[in-house]
């Protein structure tokens, strides 16, 4: 199976990275004790260190707005899924505790700031791409059971005609949710900078050290970008 950034991605913005880690055979389990406790520790720095009112001015976050905007997405409208969690928990909400793999990845992407999505691997069926719609793609909406039909020149990330998630970084897919019977899953991480260091290597280390330590399987990482905008797993 083939992953491809299609060519107007970087035209977008040339600097964008995606962090792609390919896990098979992971043991995912009801959320422990601990994994709970992270991700409320994760959110409690977030408070301490990020005032509600300088939330669209943090980089990736910022970032994140004016892809979308160069897309001809409305990012106030169609908020990214990093910044509306972060809203959230700037707030002072709490998010759901689900499973394992969800609150980790949710964990992640809080302590480094970095959008960060799980597609189970079982529900994808052709290649994967990130790109502009051609029109008439098919997308089911989270917790729905009918698919809403995409129009032309909006940025997807799909498979085949299926659509995992709408106005890029914005909403995912029924299709692909992580539950408990999840073994085999696609994660997409998206940065603008993969230099030992940035906001998009801490979490793929960081996560990539929980796929070692508590979920088993085996994993190959990647990174995506201009230079090499295509792989193979």
């Amino acid at each position: 199976m083939k992953y491809t950034l299609r060519p107007e991605v970087f035209e977008l913005c040339p600097e964008l990275c995606f962090g792609v880690i390919v896990a098979k055979g992971l043991k995912n389990t009801e959320t422990a004790p601990e994994e709970t406790s992270r991700l409320r520790k994760a959110e409690e720095r977030a408070r301490e260190t990020i005032p509600e009112t300088e939330l669209k001015k943090q980089p990736i976050i910022a970032g994140y707005r004016l892809v979308l905007e160069k897309a001809g997405i409305n990012p106030n409208r169609f908020m990214n899924s990093m910044e509306a969690m972060m809203k959230r928990v700037l707030k002072g909400g709490n998010l759901p505790a689900i499973n394992s793999l969800v609150d980790l990845c949710n964990a992640v992407s809080i302590e480094n700031q970095v959008s960060l999505g799980g597609h189970d691997l079982d529900d994808i069926k052709e290649d994967l791409y990130v790109g502009f719609s051609k029109g008439g793609e098919q997308f089911l909406p989270f917790g729905e059971t009918e698919y809403e039909t995409v129009e032309p020149g909006e940025l997807i990330f799909a498979s085949g005609n299926v659509v995992q998630t709408r106005k890029w970084i914005w909403r995912q897919s029924e299709l692909g949710k992580m539950t408990l019977d999840t073994k085999n899953v696609f994660f997409q991480l998206v940065g603008f900078d993969d230099k030992p260091g940035s906001p998009l290597a801490g979490a793929l280390d960081s996560f990539e050290e929980l796929l070692k330590t508590k979920f088993g399987g085996a994993y190959n990482r990647y990174v995506v970008k201009k230079e090499a905008p295509q792989i193979e797993f």
